[in-house]
């Protein structure tokens, strides 16, 4: 059986794998649009203004964050579509549920041969349950789910809770001006070690981000795209991510269908995940 499509054959990527897959012997215990714009470049300014103080730049990420996902209980449906120079495009597809960014279920929608297969996160903790597996398998947040997508890029969307932000600089792109923060990974169980991370100034919607690995190194980029007013708010539809190590790689993640939905603690546990639909 395939597991999450390349998931499991991602482990041994240094990348992005940052924990072993270990078995888990008992079950966890449930407790206005965005700009287009010129690709702007991850360096600080040496001659970059006075930092901006923490509270201040934390509440730009919050702001963020708030217009990326609701706050309440939600469900949306994602699309990836992952190209290469050497390989057709491929496509997968998931449903996620999220409540909090502390508590998020992905089911695999598509291929067909893989529906069943659940990813669930409480907090920092993930588990993949296989439909003909007794007991669930732990992963890691930065291990790849598909393509240039790691398994925390749709798990969970948290850079507030997840990052210590720092204010570096304000950019100016084709007359639209952005607050330039660094976000420093709070613990090593978090998606990535940094991230650079352009927010617009005037309205707090994303932009673009940078990921690195724990050496420095550049890992891929995201770019925020196609806004639309969803549940009350306009909030990014496309996201593409590039990996910066491949030129040409880049998946490509269509957001639709987003909706409240109540989801009560009971719904994040095994026992309910068969009942999902």
């Amino acid at each position: 059986m395939r597991i999450l499509g390349p998931l499991l054959l991602s482990f041994a990527s240094l990348a992005f794998a940052q924990a072993p897959v270990a078995p888990v012997p008992a079950e966890p215990q449930a407790p206005a649009q965005a700009p287009r714009a010129a690709m702007p470049t991850g360096s600080t300014s040496p001659g970059a203004p006075a930092p901006v103080d923490e509270a201040k730049a934390r509440r730009i990420v919050e702001e963020a964050d708030r217009i990326r996902f609701p706050a309440e209980g939600f469900q949306v449906d994602v699309s990836i579509v992952t190209t290469s120079k050497d390989r057709p495009p491929e496509e997968r597809r998931y449903r996620v549920l999220s409540k909090g960014n502390g508590r998020t279920i992905v089911m695999v929608t598509a291929p067909a041969d893989e529906r069943g297969q659940i990813l669930l996160m409480r907090e920092h903790d993930l588990w993949v349950f296989l439909p003909n597996v007794s007991q669930p398998i732990r992963l890691s947040l930065a291990q790849r789910l598909t393509g240039q997508v790691a398994n925390g890029d749709l798990a969970r969307a948290n850079f507030a809770g997840d990052y210590n932000p720092r204010f570096l600089r304000t950019e100016t792109i084709e007359g639209q001006r952005y607050n330039v923060l660094e976000l420093t990974a709070a613990d090593r169980s978090v998606t990535y070690q940094r991230v650079v991370y352009w927010v617009h100034e005037s309205n707090s919607s994303p932009y673009r981000a940078e990921f690195y690995s724990a050496s420095g190194r550049l890992l891929k980029t995201c770019t925020y795209d196609r806004f639309e007013n969803q549940l009350g708010k306009l909030r990014p539809t496309r996201l593409v991510m590039k990996d910066a190590l491949h030129a040409g790689e880049q998946s490509v993640l269509e957001y639709s269908g987003m909706k409240l939905r109540d989801l009560p603690d009971k719904v994040f546990t095994k026992d309910y995940l068969k009942k999902l639909e």
